[in-house]
């Protein structure tokens, strides 16, 4: 059993991690509401560019090389996790879904690339020897619309060059504080917007919109900055999602000190009274033999 000393050292070690993940629960918290308030403001962007997106693809006469669906011979796997970690399960289940799809896959023997966003997903990759085309770190917790176009541009780019003809994003979406849905979602191509282009929509009273300069050249810059926003949209989501993964690890940590911190100090109380008695005993006994 250990000694008074020993446990003592133990309930301030305790005491001091408990100080420490509360005040992470407070940081992290604060920074959720901030990520919250930015996913849920973007959003409605997000869907209304869509929507103008699949209008426009059922007027337009000339195609784009981002709506090209071509035989899937080469698929590339974007997976998103965080570069901190102390967030729960977070990470763990972005890997275990990333696993999964990179082994279908394999498994219907088509090629493979892999790019990695966030560090915990590029060490990961790393120390399973799995090759990554190309990683962006150090964005977590300050992104920005530039890290989105910045890793949209080097999907197009490589996606117009025939270097991979299917895209996969698997990251965390946004539910709620307490609840984070892993998302398999196909960036390129384009399939939704190639579909109304395919299948345009009826309307009994359709309305007739002037487009500045054409409808075609506006359809034209709107398809990449649509896959920008995607990108965007699956950043800010990964971002709330890990803050309130962590607001809630860091929840759960400091009750889980709190229970050792009470079992401690029970067991400091039973080995403290134990010792109290092994000295009364002592001392009786010593007394009884003085009399004798």
């Amino acid at each position: 059993m250990p000694g008074l000393k020993e446990i003592r050292k133990r309930i301030g070690s305790v005491k001091s991690t408990k100080q420490i993940t509360k005040a992470m629960k407070m940081v992290a918290a604060a920074k959720f509401r901030k990520a919250q308030t930015r996913i849920l403001e973007l959003r409605p962007y997000a869907h209304k560019m869509h929507s103008v997106l699949t209008g426009l693809a059922g007027t337009v006469e000339k195609g784009h090389p981002l709506l090209e669906v071509r035989p899937r011979k080469k698929v590339e796997v974007l997976v998103l996790t965080s570069d901190k970690g102390l967030c729960g399960a977070f990470n763990t289940n972005i890997m275990k879904a990333a696993t999964r799809l990179i082994k279908e896959i394999q498994s219907e023997e088509k090629e493979l690339s892999i790019s990695a966003i966030g560090k915990k997903g590029a060490d990961l990759f790393k120390r399973k020897d799995i090759a990554v085309r190309n990683s962006w770190t150090g964005i977590s917790g300050r992104i920005s619309y530039t890290n989105a176009k910045e890793i949209a541009t080097d999907i197009i780019e490589n996606y117009t060059n025939e270097l991979f003809d299917e895209v996969i994003l698997v990251f965390n979406e946004f539910k709620s504080a307490l609840v984070q849905k892993v998302s398999v979602v196909r960036l390129l191509p384009l399939a939704d917007v190639a579909g109304a282009a395919e299948h345009p929509m009826t309307q009994d009273e359709p309305v007739n919109f002037l487009y500045e300069p054409s409808q075609q050249a506006i359809f034209d810059a709107l398809l990449p900055k649509n896959l920008e926003i995607q990108v965007y949209r699956a950043l800010l989501e990964s971002q709330a999602s890990e803050e309130a993964a962590r607001m809630t690890s860091m929840e759960n940590a400091t009750k889980a000190a709190d229970d050792m911190i009470a079992s401690l100090t029970l067991q400091y109380n039973k080995a403290r009274q134990a010792a109290i008695t092994k000295e009364l005993m002592d001392i009786v006994g010593g007394v009884e033999a003085l009399k004798q």
